[in-house]
């Protein structure tokens, strides 16, 4: 840098140019200012909008892909050059024509992720260029350490591409990747070298003890009864007893009740087997609700019921918490009405009323009938009439309800 004097000298010789200069030197600290104001901005509003709502892992992710773009773009510029023999301008624009494809084929695979949740024919073009300018890239290395570096570059830059899509087609979806029937997990369970759920050693290894007697006790059993030569019975008892004996010193069955419940379960379980031929479960979601006669009375209250009183139950026995609310209410209505007129409502006739099924009412009721008043009425009727409160007696006309007993 020149002395101050010689820029003294110089400014005193060359006024003109020396103020060009000067002005030149601001202008250019001030568009120097302006534009570093504009990136700082464009760089806040980039971090503010892109990276800052985004987790640490894919910005991650993002970055370490780049860097592996790259290597990968670096190997393609000498390909260009030592294998494609181009140099100046032409290998500045067609050098990185892969990566481009690649980096295209990359938005449009997370666009059709969002608009039709598949990645699609973009997705695959992903991988097939990756893979084409990994193996160009390392067709030009040097050694073979830069070949496999060359190769490994554009498919981890693949893979974390991958891995950031797996993310997003998690929260699109709400689900997560397949599940492969065939997993290293899956095999050891399948040889018998690992459990399926956190029981430990000891709690394994009593249940397959017990399992092996109550095995042992079935098969002793259908051949005593089916007649076998003596010989396989005896050999039956003896491994029956053997796992017994095994079962009592391993497992404490002889002092541990939950372990000889267990054992027991197992062996009704056993012996019943056939029985589930004969079995008639119902379908849980068969909605065919059978019409079910109302509780027969008493013979002695019999003669005083109307054969129009038999009601049948055709109202669904499920409904919502809203509905169940609502008939609730207008059930409790009509017995506060009833009980008010010194009225006790048989099971019949809050069906009847409110529309709801004897179930459902035979239930309300028998809470209902509890309460003070209610069960005065009961009491009256139980001792002058000798009505004992089914659920179905009839109910008495006002003329004949005794006065309240209190």
């Amino acid at each position: 840098m020149p002395p101050f004097e010689e820029i003294a000298a110089f400014i005193s010789e060359k006024p003109f140019v020396a103020t060009i200069i000067g002005v030149s030197a601001l202008v250019a600290l001030a568009l120097a200012y302006v534009f570093g104001r504009v990136a700082w901005r464009a760089s806040s509003t980039f971090f503010t909008r892109y990276v800052a709502p985004r987790p640490v892992e894919d910005v991650l992710t993002v970055v370490a892909a780049c860097i592996a773009t790259g290597v990968s773009a670096q190997g393609m510029w000498r390909f260009s050059e030592d294998v494609l023999g181009l140099d100046g301008p032409l290998r500045l624009l067609l050098f990185a024509f892969i990566e481009i494809a690649i980096i295209t084929s990359a938005v449009r695979a997370r666009r059709n992720m969002r608009e039709n949740y598949s990645a699609g024919i973009d997705g695959i073009a992903v991988w097939v260029l990756t893979c084409l300018t990994a193996v160009l890239s390392s067709m030009d290395a040097g050694s073979l350490p830069e070949a496999v570096f060359r190769l490994a570059a554009p498919l981890v830059a693949a893979w974390l591409w991958e891995r950031g899509m797996a993310i997003e087609r998690h929260r699109i979806r709400g689900t997560g990747r397949i599940n492969w029937r065939l997993t290293p997990e899956r095999m050891l369970v399948r040889l018998g070298l690992a459990e399926v759920n956190d029981r430990n050693a000891s709690e394994v290894d009593a249940h397959r003890r017990l399992t092996r007697v109550a095995l042992a006790a079935k098969k002793a059993k259908a051949l005593r009864e089916g007649g076998a030569p003596e010989r396989k019975v005896r050999a039956a008892l003896a491994k029956l007893d053997k796992a017994m004996d095994q079962a009592v010193e391993h497992t404490g069955l002889a002092v541990d009740q939950t372990r000889q419940e267990a054992l027991l379960a197992q062996i009704a379980a056993l012996y019943n087997t056939s029985k589930l031929v004969d079995a008639d479960p119902r379908v849980p979601w068969e909605q065919n609700h059978q019409p079910v006669p109302a509780r027969a009375l008493p013979p002695v209250l019999a003669e005083l019921v109307d054969d129009d009183d038999v009601v049948y139950d055709t109202t669904p026995q499920v409904v919502d918490s809203a509905e169940r609310a609502r008939l609730m209410r207008a059930a409790r209505q009509y017995w506060d009405r009833q009980i008010a007129k010194r009225i006790v409502p048989r099971t019949i006739d809050i069906a009847q009323e409110v529309g709801i099924s004897l179930t459902i009412a035979r239930e309300w009721r028998a809470l209902w009938k509890l309460e003070p008043q209610a069960h005065s009425l009961i009491e009256a009727l139980y001792q002058e009439h000798g009505i004992v409160d089914t659920g179905a007696f009839p109910a008495i006309a006002d003329d004949r309800v005794l006065a309240d007993t209190k």
